[in-house]
C-alpha cells in the first residue's frame, strides 16, 4: 500500500527546509506504515508551550523548529498512540533509512540526526537536519 500526506501533514511540511521535505515525501511514498508530520516550524508561544508541557528542552529560539524555514519536523505513526514505542522506533528506522538512500545533492551538505538516537532525553517524533562539518 502507498500512502500520502493529509493537509495538515503537508501545511506542517511547507514550513521546513527542502531536504526535510523531500526526505518526509520519500519516506511516505516506500512507507510500510501510515505516518503523519505534526510539527515542523515553531513560533514562540508554540516553543514555550512545548518546554512547559515537557515536550522540548529548549526554550525559544534555539530549537531546529524555531528557524524559518524549520531545520525539524515531528513525524508520529498513523493512528496515533503514544504509548507505542515500538511503532516509534519502527518509523525512526524507516525514515533514517530513507535518508540513507537519498542523493547527496537533495541534502544540501546537511545530515539527519533523530531524537529517538539521543541518550538522555528520547524525542522519537524528532527529526532535524544539521549542516555537516566543513560544509
Amino acid at each position: 500500500m502507498s500512502y500520502v500526506f493529509g493537509r495538515r501533514s503537508r501545511i506542517a511540511l511547507d514550513t521546513c527546509e527542502l531536504p526535510l521535505k523531500l526526505l518526509a515525501h520519500k519516506a511516505i511514498a516506500t512507507s510500510p506504515m501510515d505516518f503523519s508530520i505534526i510539527c515542523g516550524h515553531r513560533g514562540k508561544a508554540d516553543q514555550e508551550k512545548a518546554v512547559k508541557d515537557g515536550t522540548s528542552k529548549v526554550q525559544w529560539p534555539h530549537s531546529k523548529h524555531n528557524s524559518w524555514p524549520s531545520m525539524a519536523f515531528d513525524a508520529v505513526p498513523y493512528p496515533l498512540d503514544w504509548d507505542d514505542l515500538d511503532s516509534f522506533k519502527a518509523l525512526g528506522e524507516h525514515i533514517k533509512a530513507t535518508w540513507s538512500s537519498m542523493d547527496e545533492k537533495d541534502k544540501l551538505n546537511h545530515d539527519l540526526v533523530w531524537g529517538g538516537d539521543w541518550k538522555n532525553f528520547k524525542d522519537y517524533p524528532h527529526f532535524e537536519i544539521v549542516r555537516k562539518r566543513g560544509g
